[in-house]
């Protein structure tokens, strides 16, 4: 057989078993834990979306899935994981991850939220085995705009109210960068067209190039 075709056949390769029923054992534990403490809309976060996606990703092996996922929340959770490790040594980046070393949080829901940090290593494990899809931009900016319009319309504007602090305020950050309240240097509707049109060009887009340019297209 030749080298050529032993590569084929590897990269053919179905998933394995092991890692689709551990990750979705994970996934069956934090859905009805983070449904009971921050309700539903708790899932309208990127972040959220993607480890969802990503299990059907894995029982499907689908690229599509994956490579959307990528496209995604690979940027922001590699700056994630950046201030996670800087953080525990002492020298946070941004502060996004001082509430995994609070002690007043209880293990058991810092252990879930550090699926933050590992999911981004599953999705490119997800790519070097399935190849990368290019139609996966195009479905992350479908998925993520109408996240952001149900954000935007339906959820509240930070702050969280006193009497449910755990309530999901500011989703995708489509009322401002800060969850204290609201941003006030220029007009809601503004602000939030600006978003709509900057994670693309910013984050989503760039992602998409490097993602394309590096990974294995996939073979349709």
């Amino acid at each position: 057989m030749s080298k050529k075709l032993e590569s084929d056949l590897k990269l053919a390769a179905k998933l394995p078993l092991f890692p689709k029923l551990a990750y979705t054992a994970f996934v069956a534990v934090l859905v009805p834990h983070y449904w009971q403490a921050y309700g539903p809309t708790n899932f309208l976060y990127f972040c959220d979306i993607a480890l969802l996606l990503t299990c059907a990703a894995l029982w499907l092996e689908s690229a599509l899935l994956a490579s959307a996922c990528s496209v995604g929340i690979l940027l922001p959770q590699c700056f994630w994981m950046a201030d996670f490790i800087a953080t525990a040594v002492g020298v946070p980046l941004t502060g996004m991850t001082g509430y995994m070393f609070e002690q007043g949080i209880p293990l058991f829901a810092r252990f879930l939220s550090f699926f933050h940090f590992w999911l981004p290593l599953v999705l490119i494990w997800l790519l070097a085995r399935l190849g990368y899809d290019r139609r996966g931009g195009w479905l992350w900016l479908a998925l993520a705009w109408t996240a952001m319009w149900i954000s935007y319309l339906y959820l509240p504007a930070p702050p969280a109210p006193t009497h449910a602090p755990g309530t999901p305020v500011n989703v995708n950050y489509v009322y401002g960068l800060n969850d204290k309240g609201p941003q006030s240097w220029m007009h809601p509707h503004a602000f939030f067209a600006l978003m709509l049109f900057a994670l693309p060009l910013l984050i989503w887009i760039p992602t998409h190039r490097f993602l394309h340019a590096r990974m294995r297209p996939v073979r349709r």
